[in-house]
Order: structure tokens, then sequence, then C-alpha cells
């Protein structure tokens, strides 16, 4: 290792190995540039006093909480030392951006990089740990690109059958159903989506707005990492994920702005997507959605720390962050079949979105059941306890049950909502409509309630696990109490299939300003 000045240490967490079924197609061609992200400790730990009544403005948070400039300026001179060039940093979000060769690379972090074939496609990829000189040890949380393998999936299911045949429900009609206040369309408020891959055609939006009796929300894409809006052309690749995503969202919170965060498909991508996002400054997204995910054990442990972290600083602003709870029932697609949960759903600090079926009778819930066609085509909403994150302190009433590992851990999801493809939502997308569920449904679907929130309550909602969860807003959840995903049934309160149920959103309203009048 270049530029160290003394022996290099493992990098926590960071280890690799290669992929069930990879193939070993040889080294990386040397000359070939790289872009890693190096991510900081904290100038000082989070203040965690609960809830939303003490959130900063993101300029505030970076002087606070932000990495320390003599942290940089560490990280700068090994970059210098190490021949690689300093492309960006940002206090705020903890990152050194470097590039460099690949061979630079391998020498200034103690790896060796090599080309892998699998069923995923190639990639770039590395076994064993990532190593920084022993000054930067407790500095450095993480180091992410120089593998850019798939990090995770879109969590859409389309219905297969005629498109006459889906009993889909409008936004409008969802929107009564779980009672989202009246008075509100999201009007001041920026939902924030990261997208990692596909891409969405402005006449499709057109489509389906106009199709609603709607105007097209306003939309502003933001490139993370060189990606971009690119649809692929197909409704059952990622574009699915976008529209679903975009025009779910758009139609529940119709005034709200929409930030869209594109970028690559790699660990690397998915963090700087998020850390972008909760900083970005000119977007100001109150709130971010997050469809994309993947089974705990498919994630390095720097990686689950660093975005967690992300999710934390996103708590400390304001931004609450929802994320998809996983399609494959309770193995999360584990190819064992062992009991998983998907990540990022699983981080204390996101709100893990679950699936529910639902049925409607003139406007009003006929049944709502746990997603369950794991029978017919392998969907489920994804549920079940963490083993990686412990139990956090909002969930302790909450009888989460003790998970594979024999921990008792963090239980996901939070809430849920309609994800059964044949009950979902007709969505436009590379010029048809299709009918298209999944709990990616569910993250917009919260994202645009949350807009709603702010836009009554006037200020910011940030981290609502700890209102969810109190007694005051038990009465404010349709309860799913009928149901499975393949490893948990459901049941009366809080459950690891739907968490504590679809929302009434008036209700929950409430609770949210008794919060906020009681602090």
């Amino acid at each position: 290792m270049r530029g160290s000045g003394s022996a290099p240490v493992a990098v926590p967490g960071s280890e690799r190995r290669v992929p069930p079924g990879a193939r070993d197609l040889g080294p990386v061609l040397p000359t070939a540039t790289g872009h890693v992200s190096v991510f900081v400790r904290r100038r000082a730990p989070v203040d965690r006093a609960p809830t939303r009544l003490r959130l900063l403005e993101r300029e505030s948070f970076a002087r606070r909480w932000g990495a320390s400039e003599d942290d940089l300026a560490r990280v700068r001179e090994f970059a210098t030392a190490s021949g690689l060039e300093v492309r960006a940093e940002s206090v705020a979000r903890r990152t050194v951006e470097l590039t460099g060769s690949l061979r630079t690379l391998e020498q200034a972090f103690g790896v060796r990089l090599r080309r892998f074939a699998h069923a995923s496609g190639t990639f770039r990829g590395r076994v064993g740990p990532v190593h920084v000189p022993a000054g930067l040890a407790g500095v450095v949380e993480g180091v992410f690109g120089l593998d850019d393998r798939p990090q995770a999936r879109p969590h859409v299911r389309r219905f297969r059958g005629p498109l006459a045949e889906a009993a889909t429900v409008t936004p409008t009609a969802l929107a009564a159903a779980y009672e989202f206040p009246a008075g509100t369309d999201g009007t001041g408020q920026c939902i924030g989506l990261v997208e990692l891959g596909g891409g969405y055609r402005t006449a499709d939006l057109a489509t389906y707005f106009g199709g609603l009796g709607l105007a097209v929300p306003s939309v502003t894409d933001v490139s993370v990492d060189g990606a971009a809006n690119a649809p692929t052309g197909s409704a059952d690749g990622p574009d699915g994920e976008v529209a679903l995503d975009l025009e779910l969202a758009g139609a529940l919170a119709p005034g709200a702005r929409i930030a869209v965060y594109f970028a690559p498909n790699t660990d690397q991508g998915f963090l700087d997507a998020l850390t972008t996002a909760v900083h970005d400054t000119a977007n100001r997204p109150d709130v971010v959605s997050i469809s994309w995910g993947g089974p705990e054990p498919s994630w390095t442990a720097q990686a689950m720390q660093a975005l967690s972290s992300a999710a934390e600083d996103a708590a400390s602003v304001g931004v609450t962050v929802t994320a998809a709870s996983g399609d494959q029932g309770a193995s999360d697609g584990e190819p064992t079949g062992t009991l998983a949960v998907d990540f990022p759903a699983s981080s204390p600090f996101v709100l893990g979105c679950g699936g529910t079926k639902l049925e409607l009778s003139a406007g009003a819930i006929a049944s709502e059941v746990v997603w369950d066609d794991l029978a017919t085509d392998g969907g489920a909403t994804g549920g079940g306890v963490s083993a990686v994150f412990a139990l956090p302190s909002y969930q302790s009433g909450a009888h989460v049950p003790s998970g594979p590992n024999g921990g008792t851990g963090r239980g996901v999801p939070d809430v849920a909502g309609d994800a059964a493809p044949e009950t979902g939502f007709a969505i436009v997308v590379d010029g048809a409509t299709v009918a298209l569920g999944g709990t990616s449904a569910v993250a917009p679907m919260w994202a645009a309630l949350v807009a709603r929130w702010a836009q009554a309550l006037g200020a910011p909602v940030g981290d609502v696990h700890a209102a969810l969860y109190s007694a005051g807003a038990a009465g404010a959840f349709h309860d799913v109490t009928d149901g499975s995903n393949g490893g948990y049934s459901a049941g009366p309160g809080w459950d690891p299939c739907t968490g504590l149920g679809s929302p009434n959103g008036s209700g929950l309203l409430a609770a949210l300003r008794a919060l906020q009048s009681s602090g």
C-alpha cells in the first residue's frame, strides 16, 4: 500500500466474497479508471433525542455532525500520497470521492480486482477486506466503488393476467380508503425517489396524469455518479419501478415536487444517492422513498452501517426515509430458503413498508389481508427480524419474536399498504398501461402520506417511528390480522408481515400533532 506511512489495517465489515455461481474472467485492465467514495465518521455523535423535536437545517447539521475538516484533510493527504485524484468532497455527506487507475486503486486500498461473470451480468469484484493506513483507522467507515457488482433489486411485481382482469385501485380510491388528510395535497413539499436503473418518458407521465385529470408534477432529475434517466424500453425491467414510484407518489401528493436521484446499481451508487438526497440543499426533499433493496446477507457490513448512518442523518434534518420490505416473502429470496429481511428496510432509521392485498367495496375497505402469492408466482410481502440491527426502543412493546439467529432484532416492516399485483395500480410505462404492485408501491404511498402530513403540520415530519408506535396512534391503523408471508403469520397488533397495519392517515396526523404539541 503506497502512501500509508504505517502498516495498513482492514476496514471493519468491508469483506467481500464471490457470489455463488460466479465465474472468474481474469484480472481487470489496470489502466482503466475507477471511482471510489470514501465514507468517514461524524465529527461528533448525533444527539439521539427522540423524534422530530430537535431538527436541524441541513446547513446546521453539516457544521455540527458532518465530517471534520481534519478527517477530510487526512483522506486527501492519503489520496495524494497514493497517486489518486480528489474528485469531490462533502462535509455534510461525509464523503471524499477519489479517482485513479484501477492499478493505483488496488495498491492504495490493498485489494486485488478481477472481472467476474454472473447471472446478473459481468462485474468488477474483489475478495476479502479493503485496507487503509493505520492512521485512518476509525476515521474511514467505508470504501465503496472498488467492487461494482449489482447490489439491489427493484421490489415491483407485474400482474401477468389481462389488464381487464386486475382489480386495480386508483390513487383517489386508495387515498380515500386510507383516509389521507382532507385539504392536503403535498403542496410546498418535495418527495425524493432513489432509482438504481431505468428511467421514465415524459409522454408516459402526460398520459398517466392526464387520465387522472391531474397536472404533471414538477419532476427534477438528479444525476448521481454519472447515472441518468435512461429508459430501457421494457416495462418488465427497472422502468416499471421508476414509473410506479413517480406516478403513484405524484398522484397521491399531486401538489408536491418530485426529485429523482438516478444512481448506478452498486453499493456505492446506493449510498451516494441517499446521501445526495438527504443533503440536497437545492431540491430539499422532505421524504425519500426507496423501492430497491436486497436480503441482509447480500450486503457487506460496511454498506449496511453506512446507509443506516445516512438514514440517521436524514432523521436529524427532518427527512423521513421509506423503504419497501421486499417481494419474496420471509426468505427475501435467499437461495437456501432461510429467513432473512430486506435492507435498507431493516435499518432502524427507515420506515419499512410491507404489503397487503386490499379489496374495496363502495370506496371502503371490504377486506385487507397479507399479500401472499408465494404459491402462484413466488411473490409475497417481505418481513421478519433483522440479524444485523438490534431491537430499537420504539419497538420495545411490539412483541417482536426471536429472529432466525435466535436473537431479538429490529422487526420488519413497520407499516403496510396495498401491494398485491392483482389489486395494484394501472401504471403507464414505456407507452403501455400495465398493472403493477409489490412493496415498491407501498414505499412511495407512505412517502406521499408523509408529504401531506408535513403540509398539514407546517413542519417536516422526520423520523416517525416513535409517533407511529406510540399509544396515541394505536387506533389509527387498519390492523391486518389474516395471512402469512411464508415464515410468519399476521395477528393483532404489530406482526412481521404487515407491521402495525395500513394507515388511517387522518388519525395518524392527529397523533403527530399531539407529539408536536407535547414538545
